[in-house]
């Protein structure tokens, strides 16, 4: 034993000289490339000094990385995540300007911009040679990746030898966009998985059905938490509290999240010894980073949103990659953003502004984060861990579901969870990687480019309010403007007069969730019924569902209780819309159980209105500034996949377990398989069952939260 500690003391006093080594070759050469920086004095030096002023330079340089940079990036986290790449390359510049002056030969110097390429490129040739070493000496690489491991793990219990659960969301990538990319080559690894390289299949793909609300708030929150009860859209306005509540909002997901565990009376997916990475919602994990529902709290140690920053940054070499490929990624963008007006590509959208850095922090530093947040909770040996990788939904908005830029995006994403099934093989206990998404993508232009309008300008016009006047001189605009006048039997407009409501009107709330739009009248307290809506704006129902943009409305009735209305006066009642879909017949199977669904929440909005969908290219209209959109029904947005390993029972086992559902509005408490319309999974909280059975088959049961008799009967 004492031979084998001498044996590794000294390999790892090898590599570390031969660390210090090649930084000072680097050192040496760029003080001959670079003209503001030098290493001897300007009398000049003999070449065994300048060698030496080097060497202590470099060691310097080494020690304060290691010593003073961790405490550096502690900083950093009290600062926008956007301004992180720039103050990495400062800071880093700044430790070698300090080292040269703690050089005790006094003769080195560097400009300060100059300081800033040499600490960059040095840290990058330390951290590829230590890391080249280490992969050559498999102990070494296995204490290298545990040394990424959550050194809280040590002072708990042995690890088990069951297997833990890795689950992997693919923000996003829809069934058919992740079929299409296996079949192309861009994903070799989910294509080894499920055995198209030839070898034996390890994983099974099974596509499932979002709710009405095809988006991440929806989805995830169902996922992680069991119930996405009462989440209508993207964003909605509850007229009790007088307040539109965002998903994406930190205030909002912790509400979301509370209201989640109140109704089921348990923590989450993630309670027994899990991790949340990335995510919107913690799903009950003990240990939580870059998650969105605890950032509204107060800072603590248990809850810290932006911890997993601290333990990426802290490695000098990691914020140095990281930054580089920020600023790569942010010109990649522009030349993308620039190649697609050239050749006029149609559909479009701006992607100038902030955007650009918006996609780099998703597709680089986000990504990376969280990666190595998984690779770290996989060496500590957690349970379950659950991470978000959103950088293919960031850019499938601005570019497109299908493309080149998002096959690039589509390419990182396996080469990700390539690195993720390697640290598996160090870990302490076996793993089962499950890789899932939460809604797909659905392409096609946005309503404001076909129509000259937006939603909120439609629904202002059929209200008889004033618009835009660019709005104004739409087809949409005037057919709007002619249907109030003929519904208030008012004589058609001289040319420039405006017809204006007699009385005090408050503004309708329009928001957008994708192709979903909501409209709520702030001044009525309850859900405004068809009638009422009728008596008060006549000719808004009739504007909207005649559109050619919209597909269909969603709005309660007195007398039928809810109703979906299209064109040319259709109307038909929610519980007769089985045997005849009339305006849901385009959307496929399941439509209208999800809207009958999202019709019985409390804050379903006064109008839901869903845009229309092309059946045959698979097109919906965005009412947001988006080309790949998700949040309603129509296309591939609704249909996202989970790839679970063969050694997990599959997610439906059989068409007995799939006819067992329960009502589509009663919050989700049927079985497993089905819980509505057809075979297959069907809702977020369905999938949250089948993840909840894997784990308790990997005997790693969920620990319930600690609820009243009374809360749990509820």
């Amino acid at each position: 034993m004492r031979g084998v500690r001498w044996r590794r003391a000294v390999s790892q006093a090898g590599r570390s000289v031969t660390v210090w080594g090649v930084s000072t070759l680097t050192m040496l050469v760029l003080a001959g490339i670079l003209p503001d920086f030098r290493l001897q004095s300007a009398d000049g030096d003999s070449a065994t000094r300048i060698a030496v002023t080097a060497a202590v330079g470099a060691g310097v340089f080494g020690v304060l990385s290691a010593l003073v940079w961790p405490l550096l990036v502690r900083l950093l986290l009290l600062v926008p995540a956007l301004v992180l790449g720039l103050l990495v390359f400062f800071l880093n510049g700044s430790l070698l300007l300090l080292a040269l002056r703690l050089n005790p030969s006094g003769q080195s110097e560097a400009a300060p911009e100059t300081a800033v390429i040499v600490a960059a490129v040095m840290s990058a040739v330390a951290s590829a040679t230590g890391g080249a070493l280490a992969v050559r000496d498999d102990d070494a690489y296995r204490r290298r990746l545990y040394r990424l491991a959550d050194r809280r793990r040590r002072g708990g219990p042995p690890c088990p030898t069951t297997p833990g659960t890795v689950f992997l969301q693919l923000d996003g990538v829809g069934h058919d966009v992740l079929v299409a990319a296996v079949e192309k080559g861009l994903m070799p690894t989910i294509a080894r998985w499920l055995g198209q390289s030839g070898l034996a299949p390890t994983h099974r793909l099974t596509p499932w059905r979002t709710d009405w609300s095809s988006q991440t708030g929806a989805s995830q929150l169902g996922i992680l938490h069991g119930s996405n009860h009462d989440i209508p859209a993207f964003r909605w306005y509850e007229k009790d509290s007088q307040e539109v509540m965002v998903c994406n909002r930190p205030t909002s997901a912790a509400e979301l999240q509370r209201r989640a565990v109140e109704r089921t009376g348990d923590g989450g997916l993630l309670s027994a010894d899990g991790a949340s990475r990335g995510n919107l919602f913690g799903g009950g994990a003990d240990e939580q980073a870059l998650v969105l529902s605890i950032a509204a709290r107060r800072r603590s140690r248990e809850t810290r949103s932006r911890a997993g920053y601290f333990a990426y940054f802290s490695d000098p070499a990691n914020a140095v990659r990281t930054a580089l490929s920020f600023f790569a990624e942010v010109v990649r963008e522009m030349g993308q953003s620039t190649r697609a007006r050239l050749r006029k590509e149609r559909p479009r959208v701006g992607r100038g502004g902030l955007y650009p850095f918006v996609r780099a922090f998703a597709t680089v530093v986000e990504r990376d984060v969280v990666v190595a947040a998984v690779m770290g909770d996989v060496l500590a040996g957690r349970t379950s861990v659950y991470a978000d990788l959103v950088a293919y939904d960031e850019v499938a908005h601005h570019s497109g579901p299908l493309g080149r830029d998002t096959e690039q995006v589509l390419g990182r994403l396996d080469r990700s969870l390539a690195l993720i099934e390697n640290v598996t093989e160090h870990a302490p206990r076996p793993y089962r990687i499950v890789v899932l998404s939460d809604h797909g993508q659905s392409p096609g232009e946005t309503f404001h480019a076909r129509y000259g309008l937006t939603l909120g300008d439609l629904v202002r016009a059929g209200c008889g309010l004033p618009v835009p006047r660019r709005a104004e001189r739409t087809h949409s605009g005037a057919e709007a403007r002619a249907a109030v006048r003929a519904a208030l039997r008012r004589p058609v407009e001289e040319s420039g007069a405006r017809h204006r409501p007699a009385g005090r009107q408050t503004e309708p709330i329009v928001l957008a969730s994708g192709n979903l739009g909501l409209i709520s009248f702030p001044e009525v307290p309850h859900r405004m019924s068809k009638e009422e809506i009728d008596a008060r704006h006549p000719a808004l129902l009739t504007t909207l569902a005649n559109h050619p943009g919209i597909g269909f409305l969603l709005v309660r009735s007195e007398e039928h209780g809810g109703v979906v209305l299209g064109a040319y006066g259709a109307e038909i009642p929610l519980d007769r819309l089985d045997g005849h879909p009339g305006p849901l017949a385009a959307f496929g199977p399941g439509a209208a159980d999800a809207v009958r669904r999202t019709h019985s929440f409390p804050h379903t909005a006064d109008i839901m209105v869903n845009s229309f969908h092309d059946p045959v290219d698979g097109e919906v209209l965005a009412f947001e500034e988006q080309i790949g959109s998700h949040g309603g029904l129509g296309g591939a947005q609704a249909r996202p996949f989970l790839l679970s390993p063969l050694a997990l029972s599959a997610p439906v086992e059989d068409a007995g377990d799939a006819g067992d559902a329960g009502d589509p509005g009663d919050g989700g408490d049927g079985g497993d398989g089905v819980g509505r319309e057809g075979a297959g999974l069907v809702g977020a909280e369905q999938v949250h069952r089948v993840l909840c059975r894997w784990l308790r088959e990997s005997n790693g049961p969920q620990v319930p939260l600690e609820t009243a008799p009374e809360e749990r009967a509820a």
